[in-house]
């Protein structure tokens, strides 16, 4: 089923699909998902349509999920989804969209959508869902891989290069991945080499010839790692063509990428801050990179210290604080300019934790809160919050909340039990201090310094 565009579906769904852009325009959102709902369960293929329904639903749940749908009824549905996965994926993409419908951030649903997407042969709706949950969990390498193959298949190598190369990194022995690694960079080779325009009828091999003595400059860009001369080679060819061309913005990227490989961070952040006044946009990759080589930069710095000065803690005082006070303003902007991303708004609460700015913090991580990777976490330094500000009741019952909810007794679980603890013993309730601690020292008789505690209390007074 190939996916289709406004132009594509009939004068019916066009008009109400219209009609829904409309409604979000003028923030009805409630009507905006119940008519692109309608027109998505009769022409599922609609790509624009689903785009303009995720935007709908995020814009709606403001960050936030009904907690019956998210934490009870979510479950249920998409076990049901998962069932008709097989056999009727279009069934399948309907019941994902019932769930994101309260919860647009659901990463199962996304995940659940994405493989219903892939099943009828629409990669770019796959996509779309794709992304949404490998950002929520990008240590998960089935669904990184999924996306790079999807972003491969759509001809995006560039995207699918970056993903491939990052799992080569984590996984460099695993000869599958460095396959995949090396058809994206062939791909891009015939591309940018001429020959699929060749097979294709539309270019020469003149053209090739002509771009011949680049031949070698492609090799050199492919390799993984570069050696520091083939770098140097490679900036300087960069920074020719970038004269002539000074509006190239992947030129710009690739001296950025070779200027941090040589760790010269000051120069490939110039490079990005180029690409950024240049592109007009606010570009999220483009400022994930800046504060990556930003941070890089100062742990450059940190380490170059010589430890053998009188001054040397001063100094390394002096950047440790540079750096934090970074971390939290660069967060501090990510959140404005993505309001309902609830894993920036996580970052920015646990940043806040950490400077001791209690009140931002805990603004930050109710919302956090509602993001089901971080939810427990998010709960467990909410209490901790709360009790730092002399809130005790409110830290216990957030606690005891997440302690409920959760089942698998993990390091999570821990941790809630563990925090429980430290606040029911700092306001004097020290027998059920140790029942948590006792719920630990059973499961897990090396967590932290629970052994200590509980065999203190049964050792009694010396």
């Amino acid at each position: 089923m190939s996916e289709k565009t406004v132009d594509q579906i009939s004068v019916t769904l066009r008009d109400m699909y219209e009609k829904g852009i409309a409604a979000i325009q003028k923030n009805n959102l409630d009507y905006a998902v119940t008519l692109l709902s309608t027109v998505l369960r009769q022409e599922p293929s609609f790509f624009d349509g689903r785009q303009a329904l995720r935007a709908a639903q995020f814009k709606r749940s403001g960050g936030k999920a009904s907690f019956f749908r998210k934490f009870v009824g979510a479950a249920s549905t998409l076990t049901k989804g998962q069932l008709a996965l097989r056999n009727n994926p279009q069934e399948a993409l309907i019941v994902a969209e019932e769930v994101l419908n309260e919860d647009p951030s659901n990463k199962d649903a996304h995940e659940l959508l994405a493989d219903a997407a892939l099943l009828m042969q629409m990669p770019k709706t796959a996509v779309l869902s794709l992304e949404v949950a490998f950002r929520a969990n990008q240590a998960n390498r089935k669904l990184a891989e999924k996306l790079g193959d999807t972003l491969y298949a759509l001809k995006q190598n560039e995207r699918a290069e970056k993903i491939f190369r990052d799992l080569v990194s984590l996984h460099p022995r695993d000869p599958g991945l460095s396959e995949k690694l090396k058809n994206v960079l062939a791909t891009r080779t015939m591309s940018e080499g001429g020959y699929e325009n060749v097979a294709e009828g539309t270019g020469s091999y003149r053209d090739i010839l002509r771009n011949k003595s680049g031949a070698l400059l492609l090799e050199q860009e492919q390799r993984t790692v570069k050696d520091p001369e083939v770098a140097v080679r490679l900036i300087a060819e960069y920074q020719a063509r970038l004269e002539a061309e000074p509006g190239n913005l992947k030129l710009m990227s690739q001296i950025a990428e070779l200027y941090a490989e040589r760790k010269e961070y000051s120069r490939a952040i110039e490079q990005l801050e180029r690409m950024q006044a240049t592109g007009g946009t606010a570009d999220p990759e483009i400022a994930r990179k800046i504060h990556e080589y930003r941070l890089k930069k100062f742990d450059q710095q940190i380490g170059q210290i010589d430890t053998a000065e009188a001054d040397a803690p001063a100094q390394r005082a002096d950047l440790d604080s540079k750096r934090e006070a970074l971390l939290l303003e660069e967060a501090r902007k990510r959140a404005e300019l993505y309001p309902t991303d609830l894993m920036v708004r996580y970052e920015l609460g646990v940043l806040y934790f950490d400077a001791g700015r209690l009140g931002e913090a805990i603004a930050e991580l109710q919302k956090a809160q509602n993001l089901p990777s971080k939810r427990f976490a998010a709960m467990s330094l909410l209490g901790q919050a709360f009790s730092k500000r002399g809130m005790n009741d409110l830290a216990i019952r957030k606690l005891q909340e997440a302690i409920k909810e959760k089942s698998m007794f993990d390091e999570e679980k821990k941790d809630l039990h563990y925090q429980l603890g430290t606040v029911l013993s700092a306001i004097g309730r020290h027998d059920e201090a140790m029942e948590q601690y006792k719920v630990i020292y059973e499961q897990d008789i090396g967590y932290r310094d629970v052994m200590s505690k509980v065999d203190a209390f049964y050792a009694g007074p010396t």
